[in-house]
């Protein structure tokens, strides 16, 4: 007869009653505990509780997870100790946590979890590590919450409700009591807010605090977007009103205290649906044959006084957020579309970084501070390219000058270096209701990079003048570091398939081989994937008060002082340099480094919004389109599936590998493919295949092909 396991005679769980102990232990990790205090402390009485904590002591000394001081007290051995960190929680219910104290990720089991969600902080025990497995850990402290907010679906009954969250790193629906439903209807997407959860209960108790709307319709969609991003979608009252009594009338002593440029023939170039113009160009030509460019920026921070509450409410927002449908923005609209925006045949204050320039596009002067402009045109892109391509038109002078001017410091650029990349920009053709009738692609032309290199110009030069001029000066930087060098090698790895070379390990000659990469590659069949690949293998910009240059730009200095009424870095800058032209001394260097992080993260979740709000629209398109076959090129190649995206409009969707049919395929990850284990069919990343469209799953926003 086989021999019963140690506890099995009593009925309770080893393995659980071992983690029951093993928390309490950890709570009190430095005082030694015996066989009583710990049986208090779980509220055993009885005789067969008593008899398996006993055992499973003996199994835990054994094990060499506790080990046993004096006589019969016990103390969790040293095992690593406690190491901080933010859980990365899966679908599954189970979750890691990502920790600078650990080289490896900390498996954390859904039972160990205690109730940490996607993102949280955490304080994890770790537990004894076995030779060749995964460190585990047991979460042991909530330092604090990602978020205390979450979007879904409403679930309704007689008797009580539920959350089902839209977020697939929240596995647990939100019980919503009847009283606190807030209105919420019956399949109705809302904003709940956690409020409790005890770590006996399944689900956590929420209470609705906004309701957003019905499924499928576009406000409540983009809504929907904002807020699982924590971002929000309108500005509370109080901020209305005091963007309202902002004075936005220019006295002559303000007009006095600056340079005037308003007779220097000046415009703005922009997008043809922007409602901001936050930077202007201004030209005039010198007696010595050179010329003086203005770069103007609006001049924010006149208008925004630090400690107020729209300083606060731009702080706190830190960037505008640029849906597929509507703008965002991070100051109010009477502040970024009227007192600041650089409109046509008004006087405006500006922040001007002016330069002398020769006829080689050389800085021979430069000056920077507050000005007044007055812009004697609005050009949308289009109409400036049409004057640069006919040379004929509006400012036809100005324009080409400065366009010629532009050319040159894009090639001095690229010649030092810097990365020359440009995706294209998916653009929708919406009806009035928001609907998607068309996928356009927004061109990048001469007028496009005219503006670029100005504003790149004012920026390197502006760090370059804080950074080098003033050294030890805190200042915000915009950084950008060297490649990973592993996504590097498997880049030029990948792109060996299409017959294309790239020295990976010579990383000061990166952008010229990645620049001639770009133009090789152009308009090829294989363009898109190996650009997105490209980007995909570089670091991400940030900002920071350590400057360690920008690595694709080959800029040894750089910031952002020319978006502020969409960046709050660049209100950050405008600050710090006017400090800094005062002579006024350093400011608090971790005061703005926390200032930076905050905005990096910020940047981020405005970015992951925007790439939600395009994909929903592009699942919109495509759901009328079931059974209609495209042309397209595999994006993505995954254990569960191959992505495509199609070429004519670049929606991108899956191929489920149980949607393959005559064979087993495998994935095969240093290839970038699936394998057919009988039949040697590949499919493989940049692949041309044909695609039917099976499925538009909107609240998902995804989309699933099959072979067609």
């Amino acid at each position: 007869m086989a021999r019963k396991k140690q506890g099995e005679k009593t009925g309770i769980d080893q393995k659980k009653l071992i983690e029951m102990i093993t928390r309490v232990m950890a709570k009190n990790p430095k005082q030694p505990l015996n066989y009583k205090q710990i049986a208090a402390r779980l509220h055993f009485s009885e005789k067969e509780e008593k008899q398996a904590l006993s055992e499973a002591l003996l199994k835990m000394k054994k094990d060499g997870l506790s080990e046993e001081r004096n006589h019969g007290k016990y103390i969790l051995r040293a095992v690593g100790g406690y190491i901080t960190g933010t859980v990365d929680l899966t679908k599954f219910g189970y979750g890691f946590v990502i920790s600078e104290e650990m080289e490896d990720d900390v498996f954390i089991a859904a039972r160990n979890l205690n109730t940490a969600l996607h993102g949280d902080q955490v304080k994890v025990l770790l537990y004894a590590r076995h030779k060749g497995k995964r460190p585990e850990g047991e979460v042991t402290e909530i330092i604090s919450r990602s978020r205390a907010t979450f979007v879904g679906t409403i679930e309704l009954t007689k008797q009580f409700a539920f959350l089902i969250p839209d977020n697939k790193n929240m596995p647990f629906d939100l019980f919503i009591p009847l009283a606190k439903l807030n209105g919420a209807k019956q399949g109705q997407k809302a904003v709940a807010r956690m409020v409790e959860w005890d770590q006996r209960s399944r689900n956590p108790i929420g209470e609705i605090v906004e309701v957003l709307g019905n499924p499928g319709e576009n406000d409540t969609e983009m809504h929907a977007i904002l807020a699982e991003f924590g971002l929000p979608n309108r500005f509370e009252p109080q901020i209305e009103a005091a963007a309202e009594k902002i004075q936005a009338e220019i006295t002559p002593g303000e007009i006095a205290a600056r340079r005037d440029f308003r007779d220097i023939p000046t415009f703005t170039i922009d997008p043809e649906d922007a409602r901001d113009f936050d930077d202007a160009l201004s030209l005039r030509k010198l007696p010595d044959g050179n010329v003086e460019v203005g770069v103007h920026i609006a001049d924010v921070t006149h208008y925004i006084r630090p400690g107020s509450v729209i300083e606060k409410v731009a702080q706190e927002r830190a960037t505008s957020v640029y849906l597929v449908d509507r703008t965002i923005p991070m100051l109010p609209e009477r502040i970024s579309n009227h007192i600041c925006s650089l409109n046509p045949f008004e006087d405006k204050l500006t922040y001007s970084a002016v330069f002398e320039l020769d006829g080689k596009a050389n800085v021979v002067k430069e000056w920077f501070g507050r000005t007044i402009i007055r812009s004697d045109k609005r050009f949308s892109y289009s109409d400036a390219q049409k004057v640069i391509d006919t040379g004929d038109g509006e400012m036809k002078e100005q324009l080409l000058t400065l366009n010629n001017l532009a050319q040159t410091l894009r090639s001095k650029r690229f010649a030092s270096g810097s990365f020359a990349f440009e995706r294209l920009e998916v653009k929708f053709r919406l009806s009035e209701k928001g609907v998607p009738l068309g996928i356009l692609f927004r061109e990048f032309g001469t007028a496009n990079q005219l503006i670029e290199e100005f504003m790149l110009l004012a920026n390197r030069r502006v760090a370059e003048y804080v950074g080098k001029k003033l050294r030890g000066k805190t200042f915000v930087y915009r950084i950008h570091d060297k490649p990973n060098p592993e996504k590097l090698s498997s880049f030029g790895y990948f792109i060996k398939r299409f017959g294309y070379q790239l020295d990976t390990e010579n990383i000061k000659g990166l952008p010229a081989a990645m620049n001639k990469l770009m133009d090789d590659v152009s308009g090829k069949k294989e363009q898109n994937i190996i650009e997105t690949l490209a980007l995909r293998s570089l670091a991400k910009a940030v900002y920071s008060t350590e400057n360690i240059g920008h690595y694709s730009l080959a800029f040894s200095h750089y910031t952002h002082f020319t978006s502020p009424i969409r960046r709050y870095p660049d209100m950050m800058v405008h600050r710090l340099l006017t400090k800094y032209l005062e002579g006024q001394p350093a400011r608090d260097k971790d005061k703005y480094q926390k200032m930076c992080e905050y905005s990096s993260k910020m940047e981020r979740l405005a970015t992951d919004a925007e790439r939600a709000s395009v994909k929903y629209k592009q699942v919109e398109f495509m759901s009328d389109k079931i059974g209609k076959v495209f042309e397209g090129v595999i994006s993505g190649v995954t254990e569960w599936g191959i992505y495509v995206e199609i070429i004519e409009n670049q929606c991108e969707g899956m191929i489920a590998i149980r949607e393959l049919q005559d064979d087993y395929f495998e994935y095969d990850e240093e290839n970038y493919c699936i394998r057919g284990r009988h039949s040697g069919m590949v499919y493989m990343l940049g692949d041309k295949i044909s695609v039917e469209v099976a499925k538009a799953d909107l609240k998902k926003r995804q989309l699933d092909y099959r072979l067609a």
